[in-house]
């Protein structure tokens, strides 16, 4: 079965939400890559103000491609999500609910998930293509001399992800390991 859920995440979504779960998101998201991410945790760490309130959002780890003619934003693929692993708690602690990426997290990254009851997504590697159609609006917010690592606010609809790591913990790549494993 598939869920359907809206962004910004609530703590009652999360909730009912398990690793393996195939999610359709719809609503806003932003995008952030490790340079956009480093700069956050700099603003963060001064007590600065943030270019956008990350609290109950969903950060997608991208640097999309550019658009053609006639379209939102070029391919749209998650980059892998251990490169923002540094900076993932402190955005976590900050009120981030959710990631997209793919890719293993670290313990820090678990550990904070769980404590700020959080979730972390994978999108399929090697279909930005399509991922770009559930893409309906696309502006860059924040940091524009990152060139495609500048943080975009993305309108969304119906983005496939599925959950990796529940509020629990769980972790869908160890769950899957275990599974498969030959004693």
């Amino acid at each position: 079965m598939v869920k359907k859920v809206d962004t910004p995440l609530t703590d009652e979504v999360i909730n009912e939400l398990r690793a393996g779960d195939r999610v359709l998101l719809s609503g806003i998201i932003y995008t952030g890559r490790d340079a956009a991410h480093k700069r956050l945790a700099e603003l963060i760490n001064k007590g600065e103000e943030l270019p956008m309130d990350i609290k109950n959002q969903t950060i997608y780890y991208v640097g999309p491609c550019p658009a053609k003619p006639g379209q939102v934003i070029g391919s749209a693929g998650p980059t892998t999500s251990g490169r923002m692993d540094a900076y993932a708690p402190l955005l976590i602690d900050e009120g981030l609910k959710g990631m997209i990426g793919k890719g293993l997290r670290n313990q820090q990254v678990v550990d904070s998930i769980v404590k700020n009851n959080a979730v972390y997504f994978a999108a399929v590697g090697g279909a930005g293509a399509l991922l770009a159609e559930a893409i309906k609006e696309a502006e860059v917010i924040a940091f524009s001399d990152l060139g495609a690592e500048a943080i975009y606010k993305l309108r969304i609809e119906d983005f496939p992800v599925t959950v990796i790591i529940d509020n629990q913990g769980n972790d869908l790549y160890k769950i899957g390991k275990e599974k498969y494993k030959i004693i």
